[in-house]
C-alpha cells in the first residue's frame, strides 16, 4: 500500500510554463522537495539556474522577465536521498516538466540518465545529466484546431488504427520531406483516401512524446509504436517536419485541422498507465526525481515499483496531484489541440485505489464523468492490465466503450474452424450482450477489432500458425504464441493459386464479420487491402519496412478493398445496419398501431425458417441468417462457414416482398444480382457472407392484402 503523499495541488492549479506577455510563469508540483531550480538552457547548453518558491500545496512558483516561446528549460528537484521512504531526490539530474508542452532533444542512453551507481540501485550518482537528456521547451498558447463540423456518434463511428509515422512512410502521393510527419498524415492524397474508403475517425497510435527502452536501443532497435509515454502534454517532436522547439505543436493542430475539414475525428491511444522511466533502476528522466512515490505505485517496502503493467513502474492515481496531471493532460488535448477521444491502454491501472486494488467507481472516472469539457468526447477503455482482477471486460459502465477481446478471439475461430455452433455468432453479431447489455450500457459499449496494433495483420492472420519475429533480436522469444491464426496449409507466403485465394476469402469474411456487426468497428490501417509484416506479431521495435505500409496493393486483395468501401458505404447510408440501441425479437407495427407481421430482429436457417431451439443448440451447425427490419427497410445477413455450399431458401412474407444481393464475400460471380422473390433458393457457397436487401411494406392493411408465396413452389436460383 502506498501511504499518501501530500500536499496536493489545488484543482485550479496552473501548472507547467505559461506566457504572459514578456514574461513566463513556471510552476511545478513536487510536495515533498526541499529546493527547486528551474535552469535555462540557452544554444550553446549553457544554464543559468533560478531558484522557485514553494506554496502550502506543494507547487513551487516562479516568474521570469524576457523570457518567451522556444526557451529551453529543465528542473533539478533536491531532498532527501530515502529509497526506503519512495526519495530518489538528486540535484544532479536534470528532469523535464511534466506539463512541457514540446520537448527536444534525446536521451544519451550511455550517459547517466539513472539516479544511481552502476553499483547499486540505492546509491545516488552525483554525476550531472544535462547533457544526456531531453529538454521541455517554453510553448505560448495558439488558436486551436478547426472543430469538426458535426461530430459523429458511436453508432456512426468507424474507427481506423493507424500508426503515423508508419502509416505515410512509404506512401507514393506524400513528398518525401513529409512522410512519416504530421503534415504526411495531413496531406490531401492521404485524407481523400481516407474519406473514399468511409473512415470518419483515425485512431493513432502513441503521439504523446515518448522515448526508447535503454534495453531496445540496446539491441540497435527503437521504440517504434510508442507505449513508452515522457511527455504528457507534448506532441511527439520526431513526426514534426518542421522542427522540435515548439513547431510539432503547430503542426499537430494543422493535421487536426484538415482532418476535421473532412468530416474525420482523432482520437488518440494515451498511455497514462506508465512512464518511460520504467522501474527504479531505470533512467530518472522526470517523473521519478520529482517524486517517486507520489507518481509510482509502490511495493510495502517503499523501496521498490509496484508493477501491474509489464513496463517497470504503474502510474499511482490515488494521488490526487496525479490525477490532476491526467486531467490537465486531457482536458488540454481537447480545448488546445482539438482532440475528439482517447483510447486508453492498460486503463484498468487508472483505476486502482492506494491499496492496488480496482475500484469501477476510482475518482478517475467521477472526474471524467464530471468533467463538461471531456462531455461528449470518445471514450475507449483497454479493459486489463496485469495485475489481481485486471481483467474488466464488461464493467466500465455507460460513460465508457471496451475493447472487446472476446469479440476478436471468437471472430478468428469461427473462421477458421474452432467453435461449436452458432450460439456466439449471434451474441456478437448483436453487440455482445452477454457483456455490454446491463446497467445502462449501450450497444456502443463494445470496440469490435479482429486485429489490431498488436498482434498479427489481418493478412498474417490467414498466412501464418506461428510468429515469425526474428528481426526483434529476442530469439522469436517475444509476442504471443495464442495467434488463433491459420495458415491455410501452408505457412508464409506462396504462390499456389488455391491456397491464396482461400486466405483471401477468409479475410474477406473476418472483415465483414467486424462490419456487420453491432458496436464500433476499428480497422487497423492495411487491413483493408492485405498489409502484411511477415509474421511479425510484435513489431513495436521495427520502425521499418516491416511496420511500414506498402501501399502496392498484392495481387489478389483488391477484393478486400473493394469489399471494405462497399460496406462502409452501406454502413453509413443504413442506420439499420449501425444500431444506436439494443434490439429485440419485438413485432414491428405500422403507423397506425397496427402489426405488420415481422420482427426488428430475427434468426434463419437455410430453410428459410426461424432458428428453433434445437438449431441454436446443434454443434455442428455453420450456417445463421440475421434479419434486420424498421418500417421501411430490411436486410438478411447469410454467414456460411461450412466448406461446401449450401442451398437457403430465403424468407418469404411477411419478412420480404423480394430480395437483392447487395454484397457478398465470394467471388463475384457466385451469386445472382438480379432480383430474388421470396420463398426461392439460392446456393450459397461455402466460406461466405452475403448482405441481401429486402424489399418490406410499412402498411399492415398492405400486408394483409399481399398473398404469399409457399415454400413448396419457391423458385430455385
Amino acid at each position: 500500500m502506498n501511504p499518501p503523499v501530500e500536499p496536493n495541488p489545488i484543482d485550479t492549479a496552473l501548472l507547467g510554463a505559461r506566457v504572459d506577455g514578456s514574461r513566463t510563469s513556471f510552476s511545478l508540483w513536487a510536495p515533498r522537495a526541499k529546493r527547486v531550480e528551474l535552469a535555462l538552457i540557452d544554444d550553446a547548453g549553457e544554464q543559468s539556474n533560478l531558484d522557485l518558491a514553494r506554496d502550502e500545496h506543494g507547487v513551487w512558483q516562479l516568474h521570469v522577465a524576457g523570457i518567451g516561446p522556444g526557451q529551453r528549460y529543465g528542473y533539478r528537484v533536491d531532498g532527501p536521498w530515502s529509497p526506503q521512504d519512495g526519495e530518489r531526490f538528486n540535484p544532479a539530474r536534470l528532469l523535464l516538466d511534466p506539463y512541457a508542452r514540446a520537448i527536444t532533444g534525446g536521451v544519451d542512453y550511455s550517459g547517466p540518465i539513472t539516479d544511481h551507481t552502476a553499483e547499486s540501485n540505492f546509491a545516488a550518482d552525483p554525476t550531472d545529466s544535462s547533457a544526456s537528456v531531453p529538454l521541455s521547451v517554453v510553448v505560448a498558447d495558439s488558436a486551436p484546431p478547426v472543430a469538426l463540423a458535426k461530430p459523429k456518434s458511436l453508432d456512426e463511428l468507424v474507427i481506423y488504427e493507424a500508426h503515423l509515422r508508419g502509416f505515410t512512410k512509404r506512401h507514393p502521393a506524400v513528398p518525401e520531406h513529409l512522410r512519416g510527419t504530421y503534415a504526411g498524415l495531413a496531406y490531401p492524397a492521404v485524407i481523400e483516401y481516407l474519406t473514399e474508403l468511409g473512415i470518419n475517425a483515425v485512431q493513432l497510435l502513441p503521439v504523446q512524446h515518448f522515448v526508447s527502452e535503454p534495453f531496445i536501443v540496446g539491441r540497435g532497435l527503437v521504440n517504434y509504436w510508442g507505449y513508452n509515454t515522457l511527455g504528457f502534454f507534448a506532441p511527439h517532436g520526431h513526426y514534426s517536419s518542421t522542427g522540435t522547439n515548439g513547431e510539432q505543436v503547430a503542426e499537430f493542430k494543422e493535421m487536426v485541422s484538415a482532418l476535421h475539414e473532412a468530416n474525420i475525428a482523432v482520437l488518440l491511444d494515451v498511455v497514462y498507465n506508465h512512464t518511460a522511466e520504467g522501474g527504479h533502476e531505470g533512467p530518472t528522466l522526470c517523473f521519478r526525481g520529482i517524486d517517486h512515490a507520489a507518481y509510482y505505485r509502490l511495493t510495502d517496502d517503499q523501496r521498490n515499483d509496484y508493477d501491474v503493467t509489464g513496463c517497470g513502474n504503474a502510474v499511482d492515481t490515488s494521488t490526487p496531484g496525479v490525477l490532476k496531471l491526467i486531467l490537465d493532460s486531457l482536458r488540454y488535448w481537447v480545448t488546445e489541440m482539438g482532440v475528439d477521444g482517447f483510447r486508453f491502454d492498460l486503463a484498468t491501472t487508472l483505476i486502482r485505489d492506494q491499496a492496488h486494488r480496482v475500484d469501477q467507481n476510482h475518482r478517475f472516472k467521477e472526474l471524467i464523468a464530471a468533467d463538461p469539457v471531456l462531455a461528449g468526447k470518445v471514450m475507449i477503455a483497454e479493459p486489463w492490465d496485469l495485475g489481481p482482477y485486471g481483467y474488466q471486460v464488461g464493467s466500465w459502465g455507460p460513460r465508457w466503450s471496451e475493447w472487446n477481446d472476446r469479440f476478436r478471439d471468437f471472430s478468428r475461430d469461427f473462421w477458421r474452424g474452432a467453435t461449436s455452433g452458432v450460439q456466439d455468432l449471434a451474441t456478437r453479431l448483436s453487440g455482445s450482450s452477454d457483456i455490454y447489455d446491463h446497467n445502462d450500457r449501450a450497444i456502443t459499449s463494445s470496440v469490435n477489432f479482429i486485429t489490431a496494433h498488436d498482434g498479427f495483420t489481418m493478412r498474417d492472420l490467414v498466412t501464418y500458425d506461428l510468429k515469425h519475429n526474428e528481426a526483434n533480436a529476442e530469439r522469436n522469444r517475444d509476442g504471443t504464441d495464442n495467434n488463433r491464426s491459420w495458415n491455410h496449409g501452408y505457412e508464409g507466403e506462396t504462390p499456389d493459386p488455391a491456397i491464396a485465394s482461400a486466405r483471401q476469402r477468409s479475410a474477406r469474411n473476418l472483415m465483414a464479420t467486424l462490419l456487420l456487426s453491432a458496436g464500433v468497428p476499428m480497422i487497423t490501417a492495411g487491413d483493408e487491402f492485405g498489409r502484411t509484416q511477415g509474421g511479425n506479431n510484435n513489431a513495436y521495435c521495427q520502425d521499418s519496412p516491416i511496420s511500414w505500409i506498402d501501399w502496392t496493393v498484392a495481387e489478389g486483395w483488391t477484393q478486400q478493398l473493394d469489399l471494405v468501401r462497399q460496406l462502409l458505404k452501406l454502413r453509413a447510408e443504413h442506420p439499420l445496419l449501425r444500431p444506436s440501441n439494443w434490439r429485440h425479437h419485438a413485432e414491428l407495427r405500422d403507423h397506425l398501431g397496427r402489426s405488420l407481421a415481422r420482427s426488428q430482429v430475427a434468426w434463419f436457417t437455410e430453410t428459410g425458417l426461424e432458428m428453433s431451439t434445437d438449431s441454436w443448440h446443434d454443434p455442428n451447425r455453420h450456417t445463421l441468417g440475421l434479419y434486420l427490419s424498421n418500417l421501411d427497410q430490411a436486410f438478411l445477413i447469410y454467414v456460411h462457414a461450412g466448406s461446401e455450399p449450401i442451398n437457403c431458401s430465403l424468407p418469404g412474407a411477411p419478412w420480404a416482398d423480394g430480395y437483392q444481393v447487395l454484397v457478398h464475400t465470394g467471388e463475384t460471380a457466385e451469386l445472382p444480382r438480379k432480383a430474388i422473390t421470396p420463398g426461392a433458393t439460392i446456393s450459397l457457397p461455402g466460406n461466405t457472407v452475403a448482405v441481401l436487401a429486402a424489399t418490406v411494406r410499412n402498411s399492415a392493411a398492405v400486408v394483409a392484402a399481399s398473398p404469399t408465396t409457399p415454400d413448396s413452389v419457391s423458385d430455385s436460383i
